[in-house]
């Protein structure tokens, strides 16, 4: 079903992805914490494929069979929920973590 009218209200952390093949989700996200995202390359779209597919398997669910049997036009009816602070946050690790390795690499 449709999400509420004030999605997002508080959300700090974690991702949500919406299925929104009407394109009405902006207008009934709360933005005041998120920025809304496409999906970001092949992994997370497989990501997302896989989440669906088992919701499909547990639930027998008939949306989620929708989605799967266009998938390559329904995955672009998602949108990433995604709060400004959580994706702060994991820049701010990536770039630890790529100055660990770079210091490691130039220790050998």
């Amino acid at each position: 079903g449709e999400t509420g009218v004030n999605f997002a209200a508080g959300m700090s952390g974690g991702i949500a992805w919406v299925w929104d093949p009407q394109r009405r989700f902006p207008s009934r996200c709360n933005m005041e914490m998120v920025e809304l995202e496409r999906l970001d390359g092949a992994a997370e779209r497989l990501e997302v494929r896989r989440m669906i597919e088992r919701h499909l398997e547990l639930t027998g669910s008939v949306p989620a069979r929708t989605v799967l049997d266009d998938w390559d036009r329904s995955v672009d009816d998602f949108v990433k929920v995604m709060p400004t602070d959580y994706k702060r946050v994991l820049r701010e690790r990536t770039a630890v973590r790529e100055t660990d390795r770079m210091v490691v690499a130039a220790a050998d």
